[in-house]
């Protein structure tokens, strides 16, 4: 036996049990709840499998992968967030010539206690999927080379899964492919064709992936509905639609203009009001129609204020990154589905913590909100780095896309839904992530090309 075999094998123990234990650490706050975290928008999602039809912002995807894990009371969809997390991050240090078990199990620890990160896997929404379809999508984009046939195919599939569970996942991942063709012709050969043609058709298939189970569970052939609806709302809250009604209703009859004065002055008390002139009118149904002629006749009308607001919201929606938002105890539309459709739940999910409002999420965005924002300011640093020097290497290549991602998200979701934090922090842990494979490569001296550094087997 070789000299360095014991302690080789020793440090792969230790390595595996790191990694187990960190696997654990992501979803402590779901094994503390004592039943997987909901957020506000769960209900809607599970309720796909038992209603047949489709409503707006809820991906019937992400609804069937929620079905599968129901007799197992969700632990299972948990399971595989923690551990497709790990393998992702394992991957993406492993291509930067990073891999070690150990130094996975200490990235993803700090992850875990600095970042949103072990909220979002221990959480039953789609948030955890945006960050690591990011990731995956830049594996398949510009590393394929460095990976095996099964792995290409697992992050294929992963990436097509992942954009079908969120329109807004699905708009950041299409973005990031037209830029890497756009670019392409400048980033060869760290940006190859095939790679980018690997990537691009994942997306592609992920929009076939929605609109087959859009028509298996309601019969429609159809995207999922709501994007008029929700930019609507968005116009509303920065007083747009207002102005609209007061300068229009004279002479085009709306069901809104009987209430121009009273429009409430935020998208979400609007939407989701039980009480709402939304309510009122018919809601998606009574409603869509009339909130798409708005929205599109409020582009054309006021042109520069909707620039303005465009760029407000994406602004606005780069700082707002705190975690917890949506995942108090008043989650009433939750509730509700879990106990008309899984009554057998109800005892454990009426006894976790979350549904006694025993979480607070005060302190802990005291860590993760300068976290977050220190890294994304830390992305640039990195990108100027890269600029002075005239010279883009794989984890330049990395911040970049992290940095595109980000920016796409802030400006999708900041225009489209109004700015939210929950949007922000589903996002933001990546820049940490790559922040802190900087700040490993500076410490090993490692700021050198890809194709010197071996991978561990």
């Amino acid at each position: 036996m070789p000299a360095g075999a014991p302690a080789a094998a020793r440090r792969t123990t230790v390595g595996l049990i790191a990694v187990a234990g960190v696997f654990v650490l992501l979803l402590a706050p779901a094994i503390w709840n004592g039943y997987p975290l909901l957020q506000y928008d769960t209900g809607g999602y599970l309720a796909r499998w038992y209603e047949g039809y489709l409503v707006p912002s809820r991906s019937t995807v992400y609804g069937l992968y929620l079905h599968f894990g129901e007799r197992w009371y969700f632990w299972i969809n948990l399971a595989f967030q923690s551990a497709v997390t790990l393998w992702v991050l394992y991957l993406t240090l492993r291509v930067l010539g990073l891999a070690d078990r150990l130094r996975l199990a200490a990235i993803a620890a700090i992850l875990a206690l600095t970042t949103a990160l072990p909220w979002l896997a221990s959480m039953l929404i789609t948030d955890i999927f945006a960050g690591l379809a990011v990731l995956t999508l830049f594996l398949l984009a510009a590393h394929g080379d460095r990976l095996s046939t099964a792995e290409k195919f697992a992050l294929f599939a992963f990436t097509a899964f992942a954009a079908a569970t969120h329109s807004a996942t699905f708009g950041v991942l299409v973005g990031l492919c037209v830029a890497g063709w756009v670019l392409s012709p400048w980033l060869r050969p760290r940006l190859a064709w095939r790679g980018l043609a690997q990537g691009s058709l994942s997306v592609a298939v992920s929009a076939v992936l929605l609109v087959a189970a859009n028509y298996a569970l309601s019969g429609e052939v159809a995207w999922t509905p709501g994007g008029p609806g929700v930019t609507f709302g968005r116009m509303m809250q920065d007083g747009i639609v207002a102005r609209y009604l007061h300068d229009h209703c004279d002479t085009v009859k709306l069901k809104l203009c009987p209430y121009r004065d009273q429009l409430p002055a935020t998208a979400d008390e609007f939407l989701w009001s039980n009480d709402s002139i939304f309510n009122k009118l018919g809601r998606f149904e009574g409603m869509d129609e009339e909130m798409e002629f708005i929205a599109a006749k409020s582009l054309a009308a006021y042109p520069l204020w909707q620039i303005e607001a465009a760029l407000v919201a994406t602004a606005t929606q780069l700082r707002m990154v705190a975690t917890g938002e949506g995942t108090s105890g008043w989650i009433p539309h939750t509730y509700g589905i879990i106990e008309s459709y899984l009554p057998a739940q109800t005892a454990a999910m009426r006894a976790a913590h979350q549904q006694h409002w025993d979480i607070n999420f005060t302190p802990i965005n005291w860590v993760h909100v300068p976290v977050a924002q220190a890294s994304m300011l830390l992305l640039l640093v990195l990108l100027g780095r890269a600029l002075w020097r005239r010279r883009l290497d794989d984890l330049d290549l990395l911040a970049a896309t992290v940095a595109l991602a980000l920016l796409g998200n802030a400006f999708l979701c900041g225009v489209i839904s109004g700015p939210h934090d929950r949007y922000g922090a589903r996002m933001a842990w990546i820049a940490v992530f790559v922040v802190l494979i900087a700040a490993e490569r500076y410490r090993l001296g490692k700021r050198q090309p890809l194709r010197d550094v071996a991978p561990e087997n």
